[in-house]
């Protein structure tokens, strides 16, 4: 850009659902209570998780670090969306947009590895049960986790280097409630040629990988489910994973459609949509997802209501 008066822009206005206007606190209304049950409902799994001696399984630790990561992912963009939503100068620095940017992008990575994972432990224990205890230890399930945060935390960076390093002179409004790729590529004075391509291929490495990942474990696990004779082990064993494969399609078909596709295939009104499924439906969902589907998680539950239920009585009785 030598030669030249554009200077860099220091902040930048997100127009997010400005052309609701009349809609605004209705809005606002529903999207802090999508955003309670999500907080609420990921930490309620958590909790039953550290306190049920039932759920102290392989599964339910990875389960534990999905409702983690959708917690966060959902308190990365909804609170700074909510007070867009009652304020007139809806901006945000570019410092806080790259670091906001940042945690999206490393959570999206980690629940992309976290399902295929999952996936991963639903494949020993139903197409190798007998061995599953000493395939999946406490020591190879940390590892597991603690390498899903490593790489996404990598993953992250590269991202968030790729469109930052970008040149943005202005202007500086995108119409989306949050800092994401797309948009920002809009704004750049710069060729994005470049960063459109490394955005998606490394979207579309990370994404490939797990979905590829998951489908094989799907595929070994079908044909094992297939040849148990008895239905009602049949049943139970498509149970086991009917609540995972559901979160699944949700979280890949988003994504795939967000990111793998090059932004031009889509307009930035279809972006911002897309973008409240995977942001603010999608964590809230997961955990009535696998309360409702999972059995072991309903018991729990069950257990946790009980005893509140029967300290309640205790407590007004003489």
């Amino acid at each position: 850009m030598e030669g030249t008066n554009q200077t860099s822009i220091t902040e930048i206005i997100l127009f997010g659902f400005s052309d609701f206007s009349r809609l605004q606190h209705l809005l606002f209304a529903v999207f802090s209570a999508m955003y309670v049950f999500t907080l609420l409902g990921n930490i309620g799994i958590i909790v039953l998780i550290r306190i049920d001696p039932q759920l102290q399984k392989p599964m339910y630790l990875f389960l534990g670090n999905l409702s983690f990561v959708d917690a966060c992912y959902s308190s990365t963009v909804t609170p700074k969306a909510l007070v867009n939503l009652l304020v007139d100068q809806k901006v945000i620095s570019l410092i806080d947009c790259a670091t906001q940017f940042y945690f999206i992008a490393m959570l999206a990575a980690a629940e992309c590895f976290l399902l295929a994972v999952m996936a991963y432990d639903r494949y020993v224990a139903i197409c190798n049960p007998l061995l599953y205890t000493a395939v999946m230890t406490k020591r190879v399930c940390i590892q597991l986790v603690a390498n899903v945060y490593v790489i996404s935390l990598v993953y992250s960076l590269i991202q968030t280097g790729n469109i930052f390093s970008m040149f943005f002179c202005g202007p500086n409004e995108i119409n989306h409630f949050y800092c994401d790729a797309p948009p920002l590529l809009k704004l750049a004075c710069s060729d994005t040629f470049f960063n459109e391509i490394m955005l998606s291929t490394f979207a579309s490495i990370v994404t490939t990988l797990n979905v590829l990942a998951i489908c094989v474990s799907y595929i070994y696990i079908i044909s094992a489910i297939l040849k148990i004779r008895s239905a009602t082990g049949r049943h139970k064993a498509f149970s086991t994973c009917a609540s995972h494969f559901t979160t699944v399609l949700l979280f890949f078909g988003t994504l795939i459609f967000m990111y793998v596709f090059p932004s031009s295939h889509y307009s930035l009104n279809k972006n911002r949509v897309v973008s409240v499924i995977y942001t603010m439906i999608i964590p809230m969902v997961n955990p009535l997802i696998y309360s409702l589907r999972n059995n072991d998680v309903k018991q729990a539950l069950k257990k946790v209501l009980e005893k509140k239920r029967l300290s309640h009585v205790k407590h007004f009785l003489p």
